[in-house]
């Protein structure tokens, strides 16, 4: 199991350094391209470059690219709170075709004393009346850092855009397991967050993985733009493996939605996180 920062609460330089380690390997906005200024030592930037990974079978882009880049908590920095997900919902307008790069407008809605809220819109960052989606977030604080944290060296992953690049489920570490069912392994060190829960990167990834692969078993072809997603975070993975389970609703001829469970089989095959999908065929 690994350590859970909050007990290092007491002691500031030992919670700094783990903080460091920690998000510095964190796999989900590196891989991605996405930074931080209020996180990371770097100019503010909030446009990600689009690759052929973060695409579906059609060309459209994935609702896990576009929640990695704005998972929307409330804007709860790592530095001022320990931040935890509870819900999140993308509205996809515009599937995204021949983007080369989107930009997140993000806006805080209001942080109390323990939950945020927060909202952004996803635009074509080469043309910004082109609006691609619309995100909202909430998000609890589940512990206070020790005060001084300051912003971190940036640690990013150059990844060259290719046909070669491995799908996204595959980086994550994603599978599909003996049974049918889509997986994610024990909970790493790279997959996870500061509070040693699953990161919400890796959850959108499989999730999503999950629900197209039902969606286009039922509609007899991958050539799906998603349309909508809802994803809610009841409890935090904390051991693994992982295990998605699907169910399909066929709403019309053109349009599949899927509900989805993620179990930590390895906490009691507790339930951690529900979500529905909504795709289109292209």
């Amino acid at each position: 199991m690994l350590r859970d920062i909050r007990e290092l609460t007491d002691s500031p330089e030992e919670y700094a350094e783990e903080l460091r380690r920690r998000w510095g390997g964190l796999l989900s906005y590196r891989y991605i391209g996405r930074s931080y200024a209020q996180m990371d030592l770097v100019e503010e930037d909030n446009t990600v470059t689009v690759r052929r990974d973060m695409r579906d079978a059609a060309g459209g882009l994935l609702f896990a690219v576009l929640g990695i880049s704005a998972p929307e908590s409330g804007h709860m920095s790592d530095l001022e709170a320990v931040p935890n997900p509870v819900i999140h919902s993308c509205q996809i307008l515009d599937p995204g075709l021949g983007v080369r790069r989107f930009e997140v407008v993000s806006e805080e809605l209001r942080v109390g004393r323990q939950m945020g809220y927060s909202r952004a819109k996803i635009v074509d960052a080469d043309n910004p009346d082109r609006a691609l989606a619309l995100i909202e977030g909430q998000g609890v604080s589940i512990g206070i850092p020790p005060e001084g944290l300051e912003r971190m060296e940036a640690n990013p992953l150059e990844i060259v855009d290719s046909p070669d690049l491995p799908p996204l489920w595959q980086v994550f570490g994603g599978h599909r397991r003996p049974d049918g069912r889509w997986g994610l392994p024990e909970l790493s060190v790279e997959v996870a967050s500061p509070d040693a829960a699953l990161h919400v990167g890796p959850q959108f990834v499989i999730l999503e993985t999950a629900a197209i692969d039902a969606a286009a078993a039922a509609a007899g072809t991958d050539r799906l733009h998603g349309v909508s997603c809802h994803v809610m975070f009841m409890a935090r993975g904390k051991a693994g493996p992982f295990r998605v389970d699907t169910e399909v609703v066929r709403a019309s001829a053109d349009t599949i939605a899927v509900r989805v469970l993620m179990h930590d089989e390895g906490v009691d095959d507790r339930v951690t996180t529900a979500a529905s999908y909504v795709f289109r065929m292209a």
